[in-house]
């Protein structure tokens, strides 16, 4: 299985990805980065593990939001091919965040 190094806010992680998927991982990784980032200049004495929290949180209602817009769509256009291919899609963007975000709280510990 490969391993890919994440590096968020100056710390690397070391997370295990299935063949094909490091860049993948990467682009999530610069993400969360991003999202820390924004942390960081908000409360710059915040401790690692608050930051990934909140970092997670936020991540996780935008994952929210783009679902519960899928299923408004949905309900609403009734659901055509179009709409079942871009929730399952979204479905399986929310599986490997959780993937990955077990992947680095692992790390952690």
């Amino acid at each position: 299985m490969p391993q890919v190094t994440v590096t968020v806010n100056g710390h690397p992680y070391a997370v295990a990805c299935d063949p094909g998927e490091e860049n993948r991982i990467r682009e999530l990784a610069r993400l969360l980065e991003t999202k820390v980032a924004t942390f960081v200049e908000q409360a710059p004495r915040a401790g690692e593990s608050r930051l990934l929290v909140l970092a997670a949180l936020v991540l996780a209602d935008e994952l929210t939001e783009a679902n519960e817009t899928v299923r408004r769509l949905s309900a609403r256009d009734g659901a055509d091919g179009d709409d079942a291919a871009l929730a399952d899609g979204i479905d399986r963007l929310a599986r490997r965040i959780e993937t990955v975000a077990q992947q680095v709280e692992a790390a952690q510990i």
